[in-house]
């Protein structure tokens, strides 16, 4: 494969984007710069430069508004939940069962994990942190205990795998070519692994450090007491809120034992019809039964509460849901549309050719071109991909790198015997463990940390082993099984 100038333009933008990931800082700019710079020299025109700005993010919103719109949905339904208390009731009974700091940590990552899947760690944190934490600390399960926890269980092992609302395999599977389900699937059980594993040694290494509810007691650390009474003051202020109206308390109610059982009952159908060797889930089809049952449940929600205002209170829920998912995703566009355009599924749109045109493929014929020089074996392969996600996670976005990631999956197993299935599964662990937040300090990990206050720096620190290990047995076990 001879390489064009664009193409060399096109490794060194992508080499830059992962340098400047390495300190930190913003890749939207240099990427929206690359496509104006690859389209101007494939093509030989300034003015087509400019045109494949606009194509390119153009064509990445068609290919993700679908992630949009599940989004929206999703935290639409959050916010008409939170209107009726239905969401902190969801949570309350759970309390009960926190008898002692082991019980807690497990309770503490079941639920975490169950409703990140379902509703992103973002939203779930202040909810888990507000009304489960305090007990778990009650219960004997120290802070930063707690905190690393919550982050492994929602920011890592339910975000990796995004199993529910599909954003994460999407973006992976698109840049790589290939079908969601298989990315998806697989990134599932690695999840699993990386999580299971770091819990365990999280639990081993501070297990000393877990006591009973006597001893909690009888702590003389006046910091942990400050903790445990401020969250407690916290919790209070939650539960008097959710009582405010005999309506509210009522639906609320309603509405706690309503959306759980709703959402279970579609998990439990998706599993089967999988199981059964039903088809009528692939694709885009799973997300849009979750989005339509959710989109009842917000309707209802919002009736129950509003009434004859819900005309109108319905609309701000939605507006609430999209401003939310573009805050989060907005700079995936761009991103994406840079890397798409290294496709050449995407490539003839993007730069505005004719049908019958040769379509560049700039990223997979730059490794293509240098297979010869890539040792040809999985676990190095692996371990590559595992080590790319890691760094374009670095600037505290999980889903930033995934175009990447998936592009260069798809772009390894054009030569070699490698599943880009599997390659992108491991990708996506690399770059949603690194930058979704929890072994890096600048990313949503500060949101845990600010609640249960203990120091950011501190919290990632102490996550780095576990994390990094379990991200290690994940894909080499991933190798071994694939």
């Amino acid at each position: 494969m001879e390489l064009t100038l664009a193409h060399w333009v096109y490794l060194v933008v992508t080499v830059v984007v992962i340098i400047i990931m390495l300190f930190r800082k913003g890749i939207v700019l240099p990427l929206i710069i690359g496509t104006f710079l690859v389209a101007a020299v494939y093509k030989g025109s300034v003015i087509s430069g400019f045109q494949a700005v606009f194509n390119a993010n153009l064509v990445a919103a068609k290919e993700l508004f679908s992630i949009f719109l599940i989004i929206s949905i999703m935290i639409g339904l959050l916010n008409s939940l939170k209107d009726l208390g239905a969401d902190k009731r969801m949570v309350v009974p759970i309390q009960k069962i926190m008898v002692n700091g082991h019980i807690s940590f497990l309770v503490l990552m079941a639920t975490t994990y169950i409703i990140s899947l379902f509703f992103w760690p973002t939203p779930a944190v202040p909810l888990i942190c507000a009304l489960l934490v305090p007990a778990a600390v009650r219960s004997g399960l120290p802070a930063m205990t707690s905190a690393m926890v919550i982050v492994i269980s929602g920011q890592g092992m339910a975000l990796s795998s995004d199993y529910i609302m599909q954003v994460a395999p999407m973006l992976s599977a698109k840049a790589a070519g290939i079908e969601k389900s298989l990315v998806s699937d697989k990134a599932m059980i690695l999840s699993l692994i990386t999580g299971l594993s770091s819990l365990v040694i999280v639990y081993v290494m501070h297990r000393k450090a877990i006591t009973t509810k006597s001893e909690v007691e009888s702590m003389a650390d006046k910091g942990e007491i400050a903790f445990i009474q401020v969250n407690n003051e916290l919790a209070a202020t939650v539960e008097e809120s959710v009582n405010v109206t005999r309506i509210k308390k009522t639906w609320g109610k309603i509405f706690a034992i309503l959306v759980p059982l709703a959402m279970l009952a579609v998990m439990i159908f998706m599993f089967q019809n999988k199981f059964s060797g039903g088809s009528g889930f692939e694709g885009g089809d799973g997300a849009a039964f979750i989005g339509g049952v959710a989109t009842i449940l917000l309707i209802l929600a919002t009736i129950a509460f509003n009434r004859l205002k819900a005309l109108d209170k319905i609309s701000e829920h939605i507006t609430e849901g999209f401003v939310f998912a573009f805050r989060a995703m907005a700079p995936v566009i761009p991103i994406a549309g840079f890397f798409f355009m290294g496709s050449g599924d995407f490539s003839t749109s993007i730069l505005s050719l004719s049908d019958d045109a040769t379509k560049p493929a700039f990223l997979f014929d730059i490794i293509q071109s240098g297979q010869q020089y890539i040792p040809h074996s999985p676990i190095f392969a692996a371990l590559s991909i595992l080590l790319v996600g890691i760094i374009t996670g670095l600037d505290g976005s999980g889903f930033a790198g995934l175009p990447l990631t998936g592009a260069l999956s798809g772009g390894l197993a054009q030569g070699g015997n490698i599943d880009p299935s599997v390659m992108a599964a491991i990708g996506q662990m690399g770059s949603v463990w690194s930058g979704g937040g929890t072994i890096i300090a600048w990313s949503s990990l500060v949101a845990v940390a600010g609640f249960l206050q203990v120091s950011p720096i501190d919290l990632a620190r102490k996550n780095f082993i576990p994390v990094v290990t379990g991200l290690l047995i994940a894909t080499i076990l991933a190798v071994v099984i694939w």
